[in-house]
């Protein structure tokens, strides 16, 4: 059966009157914060301590807007007889937020867990080229991070956890064994030293 001519109008229509008669609500930012979700995307948060500046963030940037510069350090041997070895050090993390899309790529990507999104979202400038945010701005903004959520209590133990759990026990049963063995060396030692004095 064909619609009935202007049937579209007139729905459209009555939803514009419901609308019209609803009270609209209006949040007063900035004096009331709105309540954001928790996995809410603002800025991205850089935990310097474990960048290893190995830039497959910059690289999978479908926008380019990750900067990064460094430089590499020998450090000395760890023990006597061993030998040098090399590391980069960051000397600049940038990200120009003016061309971030905000698709989380480079905080997927990253090995080391040195990217983070933080909820905060008040960044805005008078011009475009101090959008572009060094290290320190990014890791003022990692504290504002939220803490990841809870594990499930019925959720299998990570791999991780039990086995350091594990190697935990097994050096704590050795040092047990190993003080109880010397207890009874000493306690053989003294009762030997005991018999010599009454004989």
């Amino acid at each position: 059966m064909p619609p009935i001519p202007g049937s579209g109008l007139a729905k459209g229509l009555a939803v514009t009157l419901r609308t019209m008669t609803k009270k609209t609500v209006t949040e007063q930012y900035p004096e009331h914060q709105p309540e954001l979700p928790p996995r809410t995307r603002g800025v991205i948060g850089l935990f310097e301590e474990n960048c290893t500046v190995c830039m497959l963030c910059a690289r999978e940037c479908p926008d380019w807007c990750i900067y990064i510069d460094s430089h590499k350090e020998t450090v000395p041997p760890a023990a006597p007889g061993g030998r040098e070895r090399s590391r980069n050090v960051l000397d600049r993390f940038a990200i120009d937020f003016a061309l971030c899309m905000y698709c989380g790529i480079c905080i997927e990507v990253c090995p080391f867990d040195a990217l983070f999104w933080s909820p905060e979202f008040e960044y805005a400038e008078t011009d475009i080229h101090e959008l572009t945010h060094e290290r320190d701005k990014l890791r003022e903004w990692m504290w504002t991070v939220p803490a990841p959520p809870a594990l499930d209590p019925a959720a299998e133990e990570p791999k991780e956890l039990a086995a350091a759990r594990k190697a935990a026990e097994k050096a704590q049963t050795a040092e047990k064994a190993e003080a109880a063995e010397k207890l009874a060396a000493a306690e053989a030692e003294a009762a030997a030293e005991s018999k010599g004095e009454e004989s």
